[in-house]
């Protein structure tokens, strides 16, 4: 090590939702000593989770790819190449393919990590653009995009999404959601447990409804087990009340009141009871609680969000809030406003504008279900997947009927994946682009402030110098070139940041102000311009600027979320739509549905406090402790099917051996799996080690919900056999 001190430096810590600020040390080679949380961030005010406090290990992790890598198909092995050697066969080998099949025999996967990074945000749609292909598949299909169809379909533009008021809320009914161990999910809420506190603390009341007393519902005033997949029928019970006892309390304009109200009649709470397992006087007495509380939130995340009704869920949450008078009001569900990053549309939102080709299932947002990829892929035809590039995914262990995809990656004429590992969806690939390290790359939260409880920006620059390897969004860019065989060499960023910026400007009436532009890169430059014509900027009567964050490293407080209706709504009447057509049609599907006699055993999925997916499970502190990969299972269900220390877990998809952890947190009749394990023949040293099983052989890739298309994990059918 040179004489050099080491050094402290900040940013943002990119591993989960909750954009917490880090003060980190770094020696003299550039290596993260120490990581704490940033006690001068106004939003996070120094919280920190244990990824976060990993971050140093997950930043130089001996196991993750440092140069491209080529596979050699008839040996499957791999060799390292230089950067324009890996992009120079990309260019060789990817467009005669899109040449004699058609822009459709390509097709698109994005990962988790996508929301976390610049190059996610800002250069992925230069892929998206490259290739041409409807086939654009990511992991929001397995997991939010019921939330956001839902609040498209509602308020025109399915990222204006609520969120509840945190720290001004008297009551906050939460389903599905178990921030304790995520830190919080369409809900950007750093120390979210310290805000759940203070709700109680200042005299308001939490209450938790889920299958498992997880750490959140221990934290809670009151803890109700619900059947997994049943909270549709819970919330319109809920709304049925509302109707019945004239609690209603609309405090916005909204059509569809009265097609809401005709919708509900089926649903009492007499008649949702059984299907939910919670009592019909408690869910009414939840209506007169949520009626009549000061402000009240309710907010549902992905265990609702991944069941056959999770479009309706998501939108029985907001009417929820609509009716009792709680939407768009200071401790209510509010709109966050961003400082940039915000897609400002101009037509209102709607699905279904192509299908997939081998099933008829529709698109949403630009995207279709990840859960027919395989589909596209396997079945011969005009428009059959044969090209694939994956950009900081595994949905081998991600997407429902693992193994099914696991088969058809490995049938691919060729594949590309921009990624930090050999995982078990990159192991398919021709061409790996591995990322920089984070400390070398540029952070700044897009996407993930767009849904804060309070509004907030900070810039991260990077923190060490990136040498002689591209940034990540040098990659993406070379990489779009590449695939469409158009000329890769040279500075292909800098080319395509000026042609956006451009136009961007010449767009706003703004060509003049281009010299005003400041940044070190082009990346920073195109921030720049984002924040100066966003709703605080410089250019739009405010004073924001990437200066302005440069000189304020620990973040700035934008203040308190605002009520900002009828201006976010796209909707064609700018009103809220409290019944949209195609959530009625499914309302059909559920009175149907709604005497239905429950399975034996159902799965659910669990999220883990050092977890995030599958993407941490390399970092030797963060599979350790609680973090195991066992099946949660009640005692009473363990005596009563005579199961010893492991059991055989059979489902209409697969078949998995797995070791028992037997637990009164769950409800009889319930098991659960954590989500993203399965590393058997992996090449991460620790994550092989700790492999688990992988929870999406025993899901259905043909059973989805209907509206959004999203994968099914909570509620799967299942049957237990003792080994």
């Amino acid at each position: 090590m040179s004489e050099i001190t080491s050094r402290n430096l900040l940013r943002t810590c990119p591993l989960c939702e909750a954009v917490c600020g880090l003060e980190l040390q770094l020696d003299a080679d550039d290596h993260v000593t120490s990581v704490r949380g940033d006690k001068l961030d106004p939003f996070s005010q120094g919280f920190i989770c244990p990824k976060g406090a990993s971050f140093g290990q997950l930043d130089e992790d001996p196991d993750r790819v440092t140069e491209p890598l080529i596979r050699d198909r008839a040996t499957d092995t791999w060799r390292t190449a230089t950067w324009d050697e890996a992009f120079d066969y990309i260019a060789e080998r990817f467009p005669p393919i899109v040449a004699e099949h058609g822009n459709q025999s390509a097709a698109l996967y994005l990962g988790n990590p996508n929301a976390h990074t610049v190059a996610g945000a800002l250069y992925v749609p230069v892929l998206i653009r490259a290739l041409g292909t409807k086939n654009l598949f990511s992991a929001s299909t397995a997991d939010q995009m019921p939330k956001q169809v839902a609040s498209g379909l509602m308020f025109g533009d399915p990222l204006r999404i609520p969120v509840p008021d945190l720290d001004r809320t008297d009551y906050l009914l939460m389903l599905g959601a178990n921030p304790l161990e995520s830190n919080g999910s369409l809900c950007t809420a750093p120390d979210f447990p310290g805000r759940l506190k203070a709700l109680r603390k200042r005299g308001g009341k939490f209450v938790v409804v889920d299958p498992r007393a997880t750490r959140t519902a221990k934290l809670a005033d009151e803890h109700l087990f619900v059947r997994p997949g049943s909270d549709a029928y819970l919330l319109f019970g809920i709304v049925h009340t509302l109707f019945a006892e004239e609690l209603t309390s609309v405090s916005v304009e909204a059509n569809g009141l009265d097609e809401l109200r005709t919708a509900a009649l089926k649903f009492t709470p007499e008649a949702v009871a059984a299907r939910t397992g919670v009592p019909a006087a408690t869910i009414g007495r939840l209506a007169r609680e949520l009626a009549a509380a000061p402000t009240a939130a309710v907010y549902a995340r992905i265990g609702t969000c991944t069941t056959e009704f999770g479009t309706v869920t998501q939108w029985l949450v907001d009417a929820i809030n609509v009716l009792t008078g709680n939407l768009d009001v200071p401790g209510g569900a509010m709109f966050p406003e961003a400082a940039a990053g915000g897609i400002t549309r101009t037509k209102p939102f709607r699905i279904g504008r192509w299908a997939s080709r081998v099933r008829g299932l529709p698109e949403a947002m630009g995207e279709l279900p990840v859960a027919t990829l395989a589909d596209e892929i396997l079945t011969p035809g005009t428009g059959q997947v044969r090209a694939v590039v994956t950009v900081a995914g595994n949905p081998v262990l991600s997407a429902p009927s693992g193994a099914r995809l696991d088969a058809a990656f490995a049938q691919l004429d060729f594949m590309v994946s921009v990624d930090r590992y050999v995982n078990e969806t990159t192991r398919h690939a021709d061409v790996i682009l591995p990322p920089p390290r984070p400390v070398q790359s540029p952070h700044y939260d897009f996407a993930l402030l767009q849904f804060a409880v309070r509004n907030y920006a900070r810039y991260s620059p990077p923190l060490v110098p990136l040498g002689d390897r591209p940034s990540e969004g040098a990659v993406l860019a070379r990489l779009g070139a590449a695939l469409t065989g158009q000329p890769h060499t040279g500075d292909v960023l800098a080319m395509v940041d000026e042609l956006i910026i451009s136009g961007t400007l010449h767009k706003a009436g703004l060509a003049d102000r281009r010299p005003e532009l400041r940044g070190a890169t082009s990346t920073e430059q195109r921030l720049d311009l984002m924040l100066r014509v966003g709703p605080y900027g410089e250019w739009n009567g405010g004073s924001l600027n990437l200066q302005v964050l440069l000189d304020n490293p620990h973040g700035i407080d934008l203040g308190p979320l605002r009520p900002r209706l009828p201006g976010v709504l796209i909707t064609a009447s700018r009103r809220v739509e409290l019944a949209p057509e195609p959530l009625l049609d499914e309302v059909e599907r559920m009175r149907a549905r709604i005497g239905e006699a429950a399975p034996d055993y159902v799965l659910i999925g669990r999220r883990q406090l050092r977890s995030n997916n599958s993407w941490m499970h390399n970092v030797a502190p963060l599979v350790s402790g609680s973090n195991k990969c066992t099946l949660h299972i009640h005692p009473e269900d363990v005596a009563k099917l005579g199961l010893g220390s492991h059991a055989v877990v059979k489902s209409a998809a697969g078949t998995l051996t797995v070791p028992l952890e037997p637990t009164e947190a769950i409800m009889p009749g319930v098991v659960s799996l954590p989500h993203g394990w399965g590393h058997q023949d992996s090449e991460q040293t620790v994550a092989r080690a700790h492999a688990g099983v992988n929870a999406n052989v025993l899901t259905d890739d043909s059973i989805v919900d209907g509206p959004s298309g999203n994968a099914v994990f909570n509620g799967v059918p299942v049957t237990l056999i003792a080994t």
